[in-house]
């Protein structure tokens, strides 16, 4: 009998050499049908279903086999293998740790065993493992680069180079390190360096597609656009169905106000969306004005790129005589919500909130200092990982951590994907859903996110009354106004404003402002000076609509942003774009008493200067449609008293509505902290909930 089985294992194991899978199989399931216990049978079958990538499959016969021969090193590693395959890093870790207690030199599986330590969040415990991979030796390059990778995901950047940099000295043809070695160098701010990585990498490996996507990453970065888009078409050239990349492309193209292929390349992006490809969800923001396809698109790319790790805090119930509140952010530095919101972080309550700042952004001068002095604790952690922050955040007990940047550049979601604190809160940096489950609450108001939209949402909805956007109501703006003259604007004229950035801008929001120059004489269209590229495909767009290149004027950067604000005061009206409207730059010409002229849209995004023009009881500059808008502009252009009417309501306003009412923001934002709390407290899971407001002087004129 069992020469027969003898037999009948060697005809199997020979039609499995041989490729003929099928055959094989049924010879192994007819084996164990008559010994289930066959050792042999039972791993060849597992190596079968390997084979055919059924990795749940081959993991079950794997573990019992070594269940029936604890000893057989081949089935533990196999096992761990298939469980890794599978996406199970931490089974696969386990079983990779028996295979080292059975053999402890098994290079193989020292490599694999750090590597699903690091897939499965565990960086440091990997980076122990290559120090023992690297101490057995002999050197490798392949040990070394795996090696600076655990070093980078704990945010040691300079020993991730100093790995990539061994790993390249052992093999200069290593295009993965180079890649490698340019991230390394990206976060050490030395973009001239990992520009030269990236294109060794290419010069390598000419197929190497995600060196032109960090190439052009990096161009971007350094506001290069159309090097970027080069990069970017090279590396769809090889890559056509990369989404994201294309989306980048497109970004990048809009930075340039380059239109030569914008339907097409935007209606090629909302099909991605719609069947799940991955886009980047800020891109997504000015490609399409759907909610539905916002939380589409933030779903994919949190699952992909942040994906839910093992929560650090369990369910228990903190008991704190204030409410610990964390704001973890990467811009406490020179930067727009840096300006928006340091008043609030003044304003706040001390007796009643402990206010942290977990602040992983450069270090500035400037507004830095005065943000230091705005919170009770100040945790600067850029050297940290992901991981070590979210355990400064439990070790803390927070009961409530706030995420200022979502996905914004250099986003540390992976902190709340662990889960660091009881109540995790979306505010601010992304002005939409994050589309994971581990934020409970996104802070809104009832315009930016109406009710009905809130099924759209993947957080449950803090309504916040008058507007969700802070402001600071000691904001600076220089006495001395700089004449027209000295501004590059005409001494007469009406002066339409529209300092959005330049990606907000699109062909249908251009062409309205272009029938607005044509239709009023000696008017001019003030824009930001960008780029020089930009400016120059805007003044082209202009002469192809029949408008003198030269009015169209921009602005340089100031020097100081109290001289920003001031200079706003000589424009006339302020116009937005759309579907991405001016957030805080809305807020900034409302604060110098510049109207904003904006038209309503059907997403958070392009909902934010209705919700603050609301808020400073301006109601009627809100319209429903461009053609509402369009119309609404000219009549304010033709019509010197009511431009000046709007000037003086909105001058009047200012003092008395709640948009620069700081304190009372901060009172209505702690209110609502203060019911997420509550609900916490009593162990009640997170819901919709609204701030009740205070209706004194919020009373609006009409037009």
């Amino acid at each position: 009998m069992a020469a027969d089985r003898m037999n009948e294992l060697q005809a199997a194991l020979s039609h499995h050499r041989a490729g003929r899978l099928p055959e094989a199989l049924r010879i192994y399931k007819r084996i164990l049908k008559k010994s289930p216990d066959h050792v042999g049978c039972v791993y060849s079958l597992a190596m079968l279903y390997a084979q055919q990538s059924d990795y749940k499959a081959a993991a079950d016969l794997f573990r019992r086999a070594a269940r029936l021969k604890p000893d057989l090193v081949d089935a533990h590693y196999n096992l761990a293998v298939a469980l890794g395959m599978a996406g199970n890093y931490d089974g696969a870790a386990r079983s990779y740790e028996t295979v080292l207690k059975l053999d402890p030199r098994h290079v193989n599986a020292r490599n694999n065993y750090a590597t699903a330590l690091l897939h499965a969040g565990r960086p440091a415990d990997a980076l122990s493992q290559y120090d023992l991979l690297i101490a057995q030796g002999p050197a490798s390059a392949d040990a070394f680069i795996n090696r600076g990778t655990a070093h980078h995901a704990l945010k040691r950047t300079a020993e991730a180079l100093a790995d990539y940099d061994r790993a390249i000295a052992l093999r200069p043809d290593f295009a993965e390190a180079h890649l490698n070695r340019g991230n390394a160098l990206v976060e050490l701010r030395r973009s001239d360096e990992a520009l030269a990585s990236y294109q060794k990498a290419i010069a390598l490996q000419p197929g190497f597609a995600d060196a032109y996507n960090n190439l052009a990453n990096i161009y971007s970065h350094l506001g290069r656009y159309e090097e970027a888009v080069t990069a970017y078409d090279k590396g769809l050239a090889l890559q056509p169905e990369d989404s994201e990349a294309r989306s980048m492309r497109f970004s990048a193209n809009m930075q340039l106000c380059d239109w030569s292929n914008f339907q097409a390349e935007r209606d090629r992006l909302l099909a991605a969306i719609k069947r799940g490809a991955v886009i980047n969800p800020f891109v997504a923001l000015a490609v399409s004005s759907s909610v539905e396809d916002h939380l589409r698109s933030a779903k994919k790319f949190s699952n992909l790129r942040f994906p839910a790790a093992a929560p650090l805090w369990r369910g228990e119930i903190y008991r704190h005589d204030r409410i610990r509140l964390a704001y973890v952010s990467g811009d406490f530095r020179e930067h727009p919500i840096a300006y928006l919101a340091a008043g609030m972080f003044e304003h706040h309550d001390r007796s009643r909130f402990e206010v942290t700042a977990v602040s992983f952004g450069p270090e500035q001068e400037g507004i830095r200092q005065r943000l230091q002095g705005a919170f009770e604790h100040f945790v600067d952690v850029r050297t940290k990982s992901d991981g070590e922050i979210a355990a400064l955040l439990r070790e803390r007990e927070i009961d409530i951590a706030v995420d200022l940047v979502g996905f914004l550049e250099n986003a540390r979601t992976n902190v709340f994907a662990s889960r660091a604190a009881p109540i995790q809160v979306n505010y601010i940096g992304f002005p939409g859903t994050l589309g994971a489950d581990y934020y409970d609450y996104v802070l809104a108001d009832r315009t930016v996110l109406p009710p009905e939209h809130a099924p759209f949402y993947a957080e449950q909805v803090a309504w916040l009354p008058d507007t969700y956007l802070p402001t600071d109501s000691t904001r600076a703006v220089a006495q001395t106004t700089p004449t027209r003259g000295e501004l590059g604007l005409p001494e007469k004229g009406f002066v339409f404003c529209a300092f959005n950035l330049s990606y907000k801008i699109n062909p249908a929001i251009f062409d309205v402002w272009m029938r607005l120059l044509r239709e009023v004489g000696g008017s001019v269209l003030w824009l930001r000076d960008y780029n020089a590229i930009a400016a120059r495909n805007l003044r082209a767009e202009a002469e192809r609509r029949g408008v003198a290149p030269e009015r169209l004027v921009f602005a340089p950067r100031a020097p100081l942003a109290a001289g920003h604000l001031a200079r706003q005061r000589q424009a006339d009206l302020f116009l937005d774009t759309i579907p991405y409207n001016a957030h805080t730059t809305a807020t900034e010409a409302l604060w110098v008493g510049l109207p904003v002229l904006t038209c309503l849209g059907s997403s958070f995004a392009g909902r934010v200067a209705a919700s603050v023009n609301r808020a400073v009881g301006m109601p009627a500059l809100v319209t429903q449609s461009l053609a509402e808008y369009e119309a609404l502009a000219l009549r304010i252009a033709k019509d010197p008293a009511l431009c000046a009417r709007l000037k003086d309501q909105l001058a009047r306003n200012r003092p008395t509505h709640p948009l620069f009412d700081t304190a009372r923001f901060t009172r209505n934002i702690e209110a609502a902290y203060a019911t997420m709390w509550q609900g916490y407290q009593a162990g009640r899971p997170p819901k919709h909930f609204a701030v009740p407001g205070d209706d004194a002087g919020r009373g609006a004129e009409s037009l």
